[in-house]
């Protein structure tokens, strides 16, 4: 058993007098897009301490290779070891770097102090302390990793299309993962982590959940060899993470901050009521869930706020603390190699939270955090479910240059292929293409039901006209919320496998994608056929895919596509092998019947209509 990730066979420790008589440790592995940490020797002090070690002192690192350069924001960590140890007070800081070249890396590290200096842009403010001017090189070697470790893809950027795309492979990616529990980081495991609610006071309706997640049904996914802390923690929420990965799933969704939310339990400052102090253990062991999730292929949706809450640092504008809040997010988890920065939960005016941020503040937040990650990560607002108040605030957020899509939450999951048209098409209209996934659909109360409601499941309905509705309009994934009147629910989920079933058929749609479409070179084209239900993407002359969410006989117009193609057929709901039909082959240039499918006619089918070579 390893106790922290970075400690593992492959860590290599590199202690170095760098120029300036610093004594400088540099832990990794020292391979391209792995984690690279800094750790320097500061002033001894205290997460309590006066000055505040983490408002009255900043370190940010330059990183030179060649014609890369990175400016790394650092942060207070204690003794260096505060995951392990509990610590709150030592005299480290660090900086976690992912090197996107192999080579020599150059660093140089300033290290200043003043009042507030954390969030000043102003490199010269402040005085220079301790190791400031500490500078060293360190070689970067090809990463070895392979298969769903983020680690062998690279960063996941957006790139102005439709879709996020891998640094290194080139791979477009398309989102199927967990929305719910919105709390996963209320874990009775973390430090400090305790529930602060009072049930009487709760502002929204999710169910009462007075005691934190333990995922005890997960225990059994932990595997040898995998990351805990301080002598056996945090296996069970190891655990879930390998199961959703063991699923083939690549996304979950948490907030960062809950204070006067639904759960009343996630914050990272040192205390429940402190704004400028945050929690160094706990923190750290955030870093090591996170860290596994690289490797895992899960992708960090970190969601900054609540509805409840959005107002509470600084009413809502860009001031000093929250301006500290995303620095310290940023400076500990920007470098994870798959990041969605969501500004806020149903963030924005509605009749039922009147007291929200406007856009104006909505766009200080994009454009701080767009300013200040190194990285650059995917950055989305989440909205109401009332298609009148999203589409008010989505409206106004149109060709906002920092912004890269809609978090969208939609009250009637039907509207899911339109709503997903609509603003692809809206967005690149007004000059910056948006990425649209789904993360929320209603009734708020349900969600996604559990595998074993027996009663009117939706999880048929849910498949058709969320998940293939949604990727057929061009959109890039989904994630599931589970409500809150269904057990292991928004709050209280405590087992993944409630839903076992849902990932089954998410993890077909993304196969039937990845697999068989180029579908980043594709356009939805629903026109082709004369049957209003179905959904078509198409490849102008080379490919047509037609989804039915149920089999009725349909006409396809193929006066546009000269050659002779192949007919196949897929199954949402089992996956497997592509089929033939009654038709396998058909010729363009005229409007064909399309055949029947190989299976049972009742269900959802998917006709792969490709050109023949």
């Amino acid at each position: 058993m390893r106790r922290l990730p970075l400690l593992s066979l492959f860590l290599i420790l590199v202690l170095c007098k760098c120029s300036e008589s610093h004594e400088v440790s540099i832990v990794g592995e020292l391979k391209k897009w792995h984690a690279t940490t800094l750790t320097f020797q500061g002033p001894e002090t205290h997460e309590n301490d006066t000055p505040n070690p983490f408002t009255d002192y900043r370190l940010i690192v330059e990183f030179t290779n060649e014609d890369h350069s990175y400016s790394i924001p650092g942060f207070y960590v204690a003794d260096g070891n505060a995951a392990e140890s509990g610590a709150k007070e030592g005299n480290k800081w660090q900086v976690r770097f992912i090197p996107d070249k192999t080579g020599t890396w150059h660093y140089t590290a300033s290290f200043r102090q003043g009042k507030n200096i954390a969030v000043s842009d102003n490199p010269e403010e402040g005085e220079p302390v301790f190791f400031d001017g500490a500078r060293g090189t360190f070689q970067i070697a090809p990463s070895d990793k392979n298969e769903k470790d983020f680690r062998s893809k690279g960063k996941l950027k957006y790139v102005g299309t439709r879709y996020l795309q891998f640094a290194e492979t080139g791979e477009y990616y398309l989102k199927g993962g967990a929305d719910s529990p919105e709390n996963f980081l209320a874990y009775e495991d973390f430090d400090d982590t305790f529930y602060n609610g009072d049930q009487e006071q709760r502002m929204g309706e999710a169910a009462p959940n007075e005691s934190l997640h333990a995922y005890k049904p997960h225990l059994k996914d932990w595997k040898e060899g995998d990351p805990t802390w301080q002598n056996g923690k945090g296996k069970s929420i190891i655990g879930a993470l390998n199961y959703l990965a063991s699923k083939d799933m690549n996304s979950v969704y948490f907030l960062t901050l809950n204070i006067q939310g639904d759960g009343e339990d996630v914050w990272p400052y040192n205390s429940y009521e402190t704004r400028t102090r945050f929690d160094c253990s706990k923190l750290d062991q955030w870093e090591i869930v996170f860290s596994h999730m690289d490797q895992l292929g899960l992708m960090l949706h970190i969601v900054l706020q609540e509805t409840e809450n959005e107002t509470m640092l600084n009413g809502g504008d860009m001031g000093f603390e929250r301006k500290l809040y995303f620095r310290e997010l940023i400076a500990r988890f920007a470098h994870h190699l798959a990041i969605t920065w969501n500004m806020g939960e149903e963030n924005g005016y509605a009749d039922f939270t009147p007291v929200a941020q406007n856009r104006k503040q909505q766009k200080a937040m994009v454009k701080y955090i767009k300013e200040h990650d190194p990285y650059q990560n995917f950055t989305v607002i989440h909205t109401h479910a009332n298609v009148k108040y999203r589409d008010s605030i989505f409206n106004e957020l149109l060709g906002y240059p920092y912004l890269d899509g809609p978090s969208m939450q939609l009250g009637n999951p039907l509207n899911t292929h339109h709503a997903t048209l609509s603003w692809l098409k809206k967005s690149k209209a007004n000059g910056k293409q948006w990425v649209v996934n789904i993360d929320e659909i209603g009734p708020h109360w349900r969600g996604v039901d559990p595998d074993d409601r027996a009663d009117l499941n939706n999880q048929d309905s849910v498949r058709k006209y969320v998940l293939w509705a949604n990727l057929m309009a061009g959109g890039s994934g989904v994630e599931w919320y589970f409500g809150y009147k269904n057990h292991n629910n928004d709050l209280g989920c405590e087992d993944w496998r409630s839903r076992d079933r849902m990932w089954d058929y998410t993890r077909y749609a993304l196969q039937f994608f990845q697999k068989h479409l180029p579908f980043h070179e594709m356009e939805p084209a629903d026109s082709l056929t004369i049957n209003q239900n179905d959904f078509c993407f198409v490849k102008e002359n080379e490919l047509i895919t037609i989804y039915l969410p149920k089999w009725s006989q349909t006409q396809i117009d193929m006066n546009e596509f000269i050659g002779e193609f192949e007919v196949k057929w897929y199954d949402p709901k089992n996956g497997g092998e592509l089929q033939n039909g009654s038709i396998t082959t058909i010729s363009g240039g005229e409007k064909i019947d399309v055949s029947d499918p190989p299976g049972n006619p009742d269900q959802d089918w998917i006709v792969l209509i490709r050109k023949t070579e």
